[in-house]
């Protein structure tokens, strides 16, 4: 992990105005994939599918399979080797195992998050396949930096798309990565807060400011060059009587104009949602039920996909 979470001193020291003179200085644009580990890809897959993503391509040389809806993408890791500096889960267990962050040059802004304190994450390509640089991110995680997202992408070169497969299939109206959950450790918010903002450029946002129908924790805005593509992060410290928190990226946050409408179609689709009186589907958000143990949706009213 970063030095930046080792120094509880720097920690809660204010923010340094390290980029108060370039709002974006990695180029974020958004979250290209994430990525879930796990050693039964089939079940989880049909996780993937109520939520409305399709089987799209196969990597070329491991066990790992791209699922796609609109704009989005999911990739679900069952090589023997994945995981191995991940935390230890059930086998079958599906852990989000890395993201993979939309940048203006990936190695450029891999050298400059090294030399503000990140910790590089080997990625160790085989022959032919891409070398898509990282940092360790919470929980053994990484967090990947890309900067093939467009005519040409990752996919074109490590991956083989499934004959007969459509390969943009349609997704819910307007659907998008609105962000990512993160447990956080007893009293760690701000360590995490500056590890982002240090490293990416986030900013917080204000307590009163909330969004979907989880209102706990504290809410990060990475930036963003088109404006649609920003995503939030939002950090979640356990109750006082929590046993050994884990600290882990523990669901993934999906915009939708509609919350409503989209519940009704994923629901067609099989999926369940958790309807009690702390946390119910409304127009604000709905939160899915938790599959495989560790699998879990949270939708978000906002804006259309760009």
């Amino acid at each position: 992990m970063s030095d930046l979470l080792l120094d509880p001193v720097r920690a809660r020291e204010p923010l340094q105005a390290s980029f108060s003179d370039e709002h974006n200085p990695l180029g974020l644009n958004g979250i290209e994939f994430v990525e879930y580990a796990t050693s039964a890809p089939q079940a989880l897959g049909q996780v993937l599918e109520m939520m409305g993503f399709r089987p799209v391509a196969r990597h070329r040389s491991r066990e790992v399979m791209l699922y796609r809806q609109g704009g989005l993408n999911i990739v679900v890791n069952a090589h023997p080797t994945a995981g191995a500096d991940a935390p230890q889960t059930a086998p079958a267990t599906p852990t989000l195992s890395a993201i993979a962050l939309r940048v203006r040059n990936a190695n450029q802004v891999h050298r400059l998050v090294l030399d503000r304190g990140g910790w590089d994450a080997p990625t160790h390509p085989q022959a032919m396949e891409l070398n898509i640089p990282a940092i360790h991110g919470v929980g053994g995680s990484r967090i990947h930096f890309v900067d093939r997202y467009r005519e040409f992408s990752i996919y074109d070169v490590d991956f083989v798309p499934i004959v007969g497969a459509e390969q943009q299939p349609k997704g819910l109206d307007g659907l998008h990565f609105f962000g990512v959950v993160q447990y956080i450790g007893f009293g760690r918010s701000s360590d995490w807060i500056e590890f982002y903002a240090e490293l990416l450029g986030t900013t917080l946002i204000p307590d009163e400011q909330r969004f979907g129908i989880m209102p706990a924790g504290k809410l990060l805005q990475a930036p963003a060059t088109e404006p649609a593509n920003g995503f939030m992060l939002q950090l979640v410290e356990p109750p006082l009587d929590a046993e050994s928190p884990t600290e882990q990226f523990q669901r993934i946050g999906l915009g939708v104009p509609d919350v409503l409408a989209a519940v009704r179609t994923l629901r067609a689709l099989g999926m369940e949602f958790v309807e009690t009186d702390a946390a119910h589907t409304e127009r604000r958000g709905a939160l899915t039920k938790t599959y495989l143990g560790g699998v879990a949706f949270e939708l978000v009213q906002s804006g259309a996909a760009p």
